[in-house]
């Protein structure tokens, strides 16, 4: 899952953008709402951290602007006003839901978590296909068989392949929802993370299979 994190304190942005990767999630960031709104123009995030006092556009007005234009992404406010009126403010602007600052880690993964569930019509932290089930909060890939906890990059293939089974889903798809436009990374890592999640999916003797569709991509699909 890849987020957005608008933040114009830098070493606010590099600690959050540490607990959200600890927590496997892909984070991009930035430092003003106008690159806010130029990154979200690519489509390919799944939740949006806004602060609201950044230079250029301030983060109330980047989100009136994303609504107007009718993206629903799911939006993380964050401030460092503890005052109702700027809650309301923000919740009416068309915000998810609210943090202040300081926060605890754990209540901005788990809020995050919420917001992002709803979004990508998820009703619990497991997703499942077939006798295989991929834990989104411990991370852990199980069968009748046993277990493994994914690693960060294996995790979120993973889970883009249990939130669209049986869809094709390309190379350029991976790369952009996991390692982001910026990355120097070649393509081929895509098929070197495939391996992994094939040879750990034939431990678990699971009955779902990653099968290759030449000049397409990858599909998660039930062994015939």
């Amino acid at each position: 899952m890849r987020l957005l994190l608008a933040e114009d304190e830098r070493a606010l942005s590099k600690a959050i953008i540490a607990i959200l990767e600890r927590n496997h999630y892909s984070v991009d960031a930035v430092f003003d709402g106008e690159e806010a709104l130029s990154y979200l123009e690519s489509g390919i995030y799944d939740g949006l951290i806004l602060d609201i006092m950044m230079p250029r556009l301030d983060g109330l007005t980047v989100l009136k602007r994303l609504r107007a234009q009718g993206n629903h992404i799911p939006v993380l406010m964050l401030t460092a006003k503890s005052e109702i009126d700027d809650k309301v403010l923000g919740l009416d602007s068309g915000a998810n839901d609210y943090l202040t600052k300081p926060f605890n880690a754990k209540e901005l993964v788990a809020r995050i978590r919420a917001m992002t569930r709803s979004y990508t019509e998820q009703s619990s932290s497991m997703l499942q296909l077939g006798n295989v089930s991929l834990n989104c909060a411990t991370f852990e890939l199980s069968s009748p068989s046993g277990s493994f906890r994914l690693a960060n990059r294996e995790f979120q293939m993973m889970e883009l392949l249990l939130c669209n089974p049986r869809r094709v889903i390309a190379s350029e798809r991976f790369m952009e929802k996991i390692w982001g436009y910026d990355s120097d990374t070649e393509i081929n890592v895509v098929w070197v993370y495939i391996s992994y999640l094939r040879k750990k999916l034939a431990a678990l003797q699971a009955d779902i299979r990653i099968r290759v569709i030449r000049n397409a991509g990858y599909i998660l699909e039930e062994l015939p």
